[in-house]
């Protein structure tokens, strides 16, 4: 997976397909045996946000955004963290994609998730991305979304 995400973000579209299908079969396939533990934490939710961050890479945006969609959904409430810092991606790929209004709520749902569970990575994530939309204050949501993150 990492792999693939690699290579997607050096553009080596072929080899980057190649690699998130290897790590969706090798999640899928069952050895009988616990996963070991430096990538127990991987669940079909993880793959399915960092194949879709791959794809945002190589430009296929609606298969993307797709599978994010998807992996937020199959994310536990114990995992409301990682929930945030996905939201947090898809703000920044709306944004990317001058979607703003899209991506102010995004943002928005990440930084009240975020501060609401104590997740000061996630918090960071989102600011990180106020200064783009800036660009954007007549969009709707954004002036609530730059309230929101100045308090």
């Amino acid at each position: 997976m990492r792999l693939g995400r690699t290579l997607a973000a050096q553009g080596e579209r072929q080899a980057a397909i190649r690699s998130l299908n290897a790590a969706e079969k090798l999640l899928d396939a069952s050895s009988g045996q616990e996963r070991p533990a430096w990538c127990s934490w991987l669940s079909e939710a993880d793959l399915a946000v960092d194949s879709g961050q791959c794809l945002l890479d190589l430009g296929d945006t609606a298969r993307a955004h797709h599978l994010i969609g998807e992996g937020q959904a199959l994310l536990p409430a114990a995992r409301d963290k990682t929930r945030g810092i996905f939201l947090a991606y898809r703000a920044e790929s709306h944004l990317n994609l001058k979607e703003p209004e899209l991506a102010a709520v995004a943002a928005r749902e990440s930084l009240e998730l975020a501060r609401r569970i104590g997740a000061p990575r996630c918090v960071q994530l989102v600011q990180d991305l106020v200064p783009t939309f800036h660009g954007y204050r007549e969009a709707e949501g954004v002036p609530e979304l730059l309230h929101l993150a100045a308090s």
